[in-house]
């Protein structure tokens, strides 16, 4: 077992690997099942290395969860500048939406740490304020990337783009999760998405 690294890059890396261990057992055990032995044991590192990093499991899950949503806004994020610069942006909303979200599906690990997370959250209200401000971040980049694609399309939308960007988040994330319960692999589950979503996308689009 190696202790705590002293650079900021090998601190980094530390965190990366308790992270990436965390991710491997709680896959295996769950979340309330993964300990902080067990996460240290899988990453090769002391408990002490583990508490220069984080104050609680909790907190390491609540990074690994911001983690998993962040990769997910950034990919949506770069495929809107990919369709930006080539001039993507024509066709109907439904039209638009389909390029958009033509990505990888989520996958079971993700879905499993999130629900996991909101139940933690539900029952200790520490967690629940952590777990509300990482929601809200996820909301305002999705605020951002509405707002980008409006102004790329001249679409005006019925809501204001904090609302359309829950309705949004909301029907992804059940949608993600019905996929997982069903088994689907990433192609069906991308799949499922992008009907999702582009079914509620008219919703929101004010008319001409």
């Amino acid at each position: 077992m190696t202790d705590v690294a002293s650079t900021p890059r090998r601190r980094e890396a530390t965190r990366q690997r308790l992270l990436d261990a965390a991710a491997a057992v709680f896959a295996e055990v769950g979340l309330d099942a993964t300990s902080v032995e067990a996460v240290c044991e899988r990453a090769g590192f002391t408990r002490g290395a583990f508490y220069s990093n984080f104050a609680s499991k909790e907190e390491l899950f609540l990074e690994l969860a911001a983690t998993v949503t962040s990769a997910r806004v950034a990919e949506v994020a770069e495929r809107v500048a990919q369709l930006e610069a080539q001039g993507g942006f024509e066709g109907t909303a439904v039209e638009i939406v389909d390029r958009v979200l033509d990505l990888p599906g989520d996958d079971r690990l993700g879905v499993l740490l999130m629900s996991e997370i909101r139940m933690h959250a539900l029952r200790n209200p520490e967690m629940a304020s952590a777990f509300l401000q990482q929601d809200a971040d996820v909301c305002g980049n999705i605020v951002r990337l509405i707002d980008d694609i409006a102004a790329a399309t001249g679409l005006r939308l019925m809501l204001p783009a904090a609302e359309a960007a829950r309705l949004l988040l909301s029907v992804w994330e059940a949608t993600v999760t019905r996929a997982v319960m069903a088994g689907l692999d990433r192609t069906a589950a991308r799949r499922e998405i992008q009907e999702s979503i582009a079914g509620v996308v008219p919703l929101l689009i004010a008319r001409s």
